[in-house]
Parts: structure tokens; C-alpha cells; sequence
């Protein structure tokens, strides 16, 4: 394999991003769709719409909103 870079790259200073759920963030907030969910929703704006709807829904038939409990799928070894 031919190597095309200059000589005066120095790649030892470029920064790697992690893939996964090690990474980063870096500002945002990133949450894991389980795979059944995530096939039906096409993008991030998809799962937020839907996810706005139902918010609505539950304030205007004034149900209390769900507490947040661990999913049992994403406990760590």
C-alpha cells in the first residue's frame, strides 16, 4: 500500500472519538433505543416528536408523568 500523506502530518496529535457508548458526548444527551424500537423510527426528530406527543397527551388527561426506573437490559457487567 502506497502511502499519499506528507511527511510533515503529524498523526500522533490528532484526537480519536470513541464509538460506542464509551464516547464522548459532548453536549448532548444520548440514549440508547432498544433494537424493536428503534426500527420504527426512521431519526432522532421521529423519536422526539413522538415522544412530545405523548407528553401532551399525558398533561392533558392529567396523568403523572412515569419516574425513571433502570432498565434491566442495560445493567453493566
Amino acid at each position: 500500500m502506497d502511502d499519499d500523506l506528507r511527511e510533515e502530518y503529524d498523526l500522533k496529535s490528532l484526537r480519536v472519538r470513541k464509538l460506542g457508548p464509551e464516547r464522548k458526548s459532548f453536549g448532548e444527551m444520548t440514549v440508547r433505543l432498544e433494537p424493536d424500537v428503534a426500527e420504527i423510527f426512521p431519526n432522532a426528530d421521529a423519536v422526539n416528536e413522538a415522544l412530545r406527543f405523548l407528553i401532551r397527551v399525558m398533561r392533558d388527561s392529567q396523568a403523572p408523568l412515569p419516574t425513571v426506573q433502570p432498565n434491566p437490559s442495560s445493567t453493566t457487567d
